[in-house]
């Protein structure tokens, strides 16, 4: 016997690892660029630290973006190095944030299959925090953006930005869904502003977005999922 049609929803869908790679690439600068450092007395776990450091500092004076990313490693090299980088090195390090601008981008498995069979159902919004010019430029190139009904790129992702987003378009919390990767940044503040919500698991999720997932609180609900392409069965 079939399950019962879902009613039409709005499904608010995050963008970077939840529909293509994104994380990734940075894992792969920030190795490049410990590689560089080599530093004598520092292993690469305590590099790391303080580059996690400067980026939660970087993030809250100046946001997200390549920029920001290239600023927090800087700051990261001159921290350790007890010293500003020579113009040389700066163009080195400049070079492992423009290693990540130059990717391709490339959807997780599941998702070019899937969202049109969302689409057809709901209506899909894309939200995705960040530099607003640099996410625009991803979905330009993804391909899949005439899936999309609209798409918002608040500065950060907290409550009162989900409240704004449920303004804007008459939105009803209880028929509202936010879907993507991030406990953090996902999942958890959209639980706070009342929406219902959809963890898809993705393992190789930033270490800054990384939190415990808030129970949510009856009739708002939940859902885990290990796959983007197991939102069909459930929407």
């Amino acid at each position: 016997m079939q399950p019962d049609p879902v009613p039409p929803q709005t499904l608010l869908i995050d963008a970077d690892d939840t529909l293509w790679e994104n994380n990734i690439y940075f894992e792969r600068a920030i190795s490049s660029f410990i590689a560089y450092l080599d530093h004598h007395r520092h292993a690469p776990a305590e590099v790391r630290c303080v580059l996690n450091e400067c980026e939660h500092a970087t993030i809250a004076a100046h946001g997200y973006g390549m920029a920001s990313f290239e600023r927090s490693l800087i700051d990261c090299f001159t921290k350790l190095s007890q010293a500003p980088p020579t113009e040389e090195q700066c163009r080195r390090i400049a070079g492992f944030a423009q290693s990540i601008a130059e990717q391709a981008i490339e959807l997780l498995p599941g998702v070019a299959e899937t969202l049109p069979l969302l689409a057809k159902r709901h209506r899909l919004i894309l939200v995705t925090k960040g530099n607003a010019r640099e996410q625009q430029k991803k979905l330009d190139r993804s391909g899949i953006h005439m899936h999309f009904m609209a798409v918002e790129i608040p500065p950060e992702k907290h409550p009162d930005a989900y409240r704004e987003i449920l303004s804007r378009y008459a939105l009803t919390p209880a028929a509202t869904w936010m879907i993507g990767n991030s406990p953090r940044s996902d999942i958890n503040p959209a639980l706070a502003a009342g929406l219902h919500a959809v963890y898809v698991h993705y393992p190789n999720t930033w270490v800054l977005e990384h939190d415990d997932l808030v129970q949510p609180v009856a009739p708002q609900q939940l859902i885990r999922l290990d796959s983007f392409a197991a939102l069909a069965t459930h929407f």
